[in-house]
């Protein structure tokens, strides 16, 4: 059992199945379980008597981002489905991340993201879904056979990946113990916690942005600013450590990190999420643009040294605001969409980019916008092919306006999301 691309065509489509297969088998054609299902399906997983199997499903085809129900059906000793497909997290809005059953063949333990954290859940058909423990960035494991305690790992922007266990059984939610053989080393760094706010934005809503000071902060003092905007652009800056963009890191330099999560950014209910397709300079610029308002006012924050910097998504976001605002003195532009038509020609998903600019690039108008003089660093990798192009062109456009740049680009892959 297993989750495999579609047959034909898997750059027009997300349609991924779950096919069951016998180990004996000798065919290229696989028997699809979910093949009435024409978004996608993921994550099969059987409950420990096997009678029966959770996966992932998605319902809108061609969309990457549309929200993950966690779905059950009955199946006997082969795999083969013999039951009803059921959502048992149909009025959760909110997608489902990692799963796992629990002893009793009925409990299953799960993450999800939600307001920038990844908290662990429980969830029966009969109950529905409920928290289990509060948390940041967790992945986790149960012992089915003992129901013993899970294995956790968890994490925050301000804790590495610790391994952790906690217990999963009625009157154990409070037995959480870690195992960090690198709590002596952190002890001897100074790593802030970030201060999560919310800043009002258009449509009666508000987002959700962390706020990370430098080591040795003084509130007297005026500090510098890095405006970072996540990749995706469905995805969300949580309460996670990332060996990527590492806040931590810039805070480190002396910068005062602000983390917004604008439209778009998974974590805060599906229509937040749904606001930033066909609109990738609309409502989510504007959130960012309430963002640095909120920055700006801060009492320590020296406004005249903010600089923004973005990879992929973010990084198209630093492009747009090259040409949309003058307020940041720096802009530093990674792995960055650019070109829509070059980004659609280059890809190997062109469902995405059919579904989130709205059609073909032949069917959709495009204008221009001239640059603003804003100094700003491009790198690129050569791996990251459906970008790297539209690079190219962004760097000749800007040195056409005679606007100091530099671009350097990598041999090898880049990581590039956040």
């Amino acid at each position: 059992m297993f989750t495999a691309v579609p047959e034909k065509g898997e750059a027009w489509t997300t349609n991924h199945d779950i096919c069951r297969v016998s180990i004996a088998n000798t065919s290229t054609k696989w028997e699809a379980l979910t093949g009435h299902n024409l978004a996608a399906d993921s994550g099969p997983v059987f409950s420990p008597d096997g009678k029966k199997l959770a996966y992932r499903a998605q319902i809108k085809a061609g969309y990457e981002a549309d929200k993950w129900d966690l779905m059950i059906v009955e199946t006997d000793a082969s795999g083969r489905i013999v039951g009803k497909h059921t959502s048992i997290t149909p009025n959760w809005d909110r997608s489902v991340d990692e799963y796992v059953w629990a002893a009793d063949n009925a409990t299953i333990f799960l993450t999800a993201e939600e307001a920038a954290a990844k908290p662990i859940g429980k969830s029966t058909r009969r109950a529905g879904r409920r928290r289990f423990r509060e948390g940041r960035q967790q992945r986790f494991a149960v012992d089915q056979r003992r129901r013993q305690p899970a294995g956790v790992q968890n994490a925050a922007t301000h804790q590495p990946p610790r391994a952790c266990t906690i217990g999963t059984v009625r009157g154990a939610n409070d037995s959480l113990k870690s195992f960090d053989p690198n709590a002596a080393l952190l002890a001897e760094l100074n790593l802030p916690q970030p201060e999560s706010v919310e800043v009002p934005v258009e449509g009666g809503v508000k987002m959700q942005m962390w706020i990370l000071k430098p080591p040795g902060f003084e509130s007297a003092k005026k500090w510098p600013v890095a405006f970072l905007v996540h990749g995706g652009p469905q995805g969300a800056w949580e309460d996670g450590w990332s060996f990527r963009w590492c806040p931590e890191l810039w805070a480190a330099q002396g910068y005062v990190v602000a983390l917004p999560n604008p439209r778009g950014s998974t974590g805060f209910g599906q229509k937040f999420v749904d606001e930033i397709s066909g609109d990738w300079g609309g409502k989510c610029y504007r959130d960012l643009m309430a963002g640095a308002d909120y920055v700006e006012k801060l009492p320590y924050v020296d406004k005249n040294r903010i600089g923004a910097a973005g990879a992929s998504f973010g990084g198209y976001m630093m492009d747009w605001f090259a040409v949309s605002t003058g307020r940041f003195k720096c802009l530093i532009s990674h792995c960055s969409v650019w070109n829509f038509e070059s980004m659609w020609g280059t890809t190997e998903e062109l469902w995405f980019d059919e579904y989130e600019h709205g059609g073909l690039p032949w069917d959709i108008p495009r204008s221009t916008a001239s640059f603003r003089r804003t100094p700003r660093p491009g790198t690129s990798g050569n791996s990251r092919r459906r970008c790297c192009s539209s690079k190219m062109i962004w760097i000749s456009a800007v040195r056409s306006a005679r606007a100091m740049s530099c671009f350097r680009r990598y041999s090898g892959r880049v990581s590039n999301r956040k």
